[in-house]
C-alpha cells in the first residue's frame, strides 16, 4: 500500500508540473519551466522511493501499469477540478480500455 500512496502523491505533483501552468498562459515560458521543474523535483522525491519499495513486490511492468492507472485517475480529477474541463464519453471508453490492460499485466498465466 505504501507504493500506491507514494505513486499517487508523486502523480499529483507531476500532473501539477505538466499541466498546472495551462491556467497561466500569460506567464513567461522560462518562469513556467522553472516552476514546473521545482514541482517535478518534489515528484521525484516520491516516485523514486515508490519504485524502490514496490520493486520488492511487483515487476517493473506491474509498477508501470499501476503508475499509469493512477496517472489517469489523477489526471481526470485534475482536469475537471483545476482546469474546469469536461470528461467526454470517448475519454472514459479509452481510459477503461487502458485499465483493461491491467488485467493482462497482473493475470497469472
Amino acid at each position: 500500500m505504501r507504493t500506491i500512496i507514494l505513486l499517487t502523491v508523486s502523480n499529483i505533483f507531476m500532473t501539477a508540473a505538466w499541466y498546472g501552468h495551462l491556467r497561466f498562459k500569460a506567464s513567461p515560458l522560462p518562469k513556467v519551466i522553472l516552476i514546473s521543474w521545482l514541482i517535478a523535483f518534489a515528484e521525484y522525491c516520491f516516485q523514486v522511493p515508490a519504485n524502490r519499495i514496490g520493486s520488492y513486490q511487483f515487476t517493473t511492468a506491474q509498477l508501470k501499469t499501476i503508475q499509469e492507472v493512477i496517472t489517469l485517475i489523477v489526471f481526470c480529477v485534475f482536469s475537471i477540478v483545476y482546469l474546469k474541463e469536461e470528461i467526454k464519453w470517448n475519454y472514459i471508453i479509452g481510459f477503461l480500455m487502458m485499465i483493461g490492460a491491467v488485467f493482462f499485466i497482473f493475470k497469472k498465466w
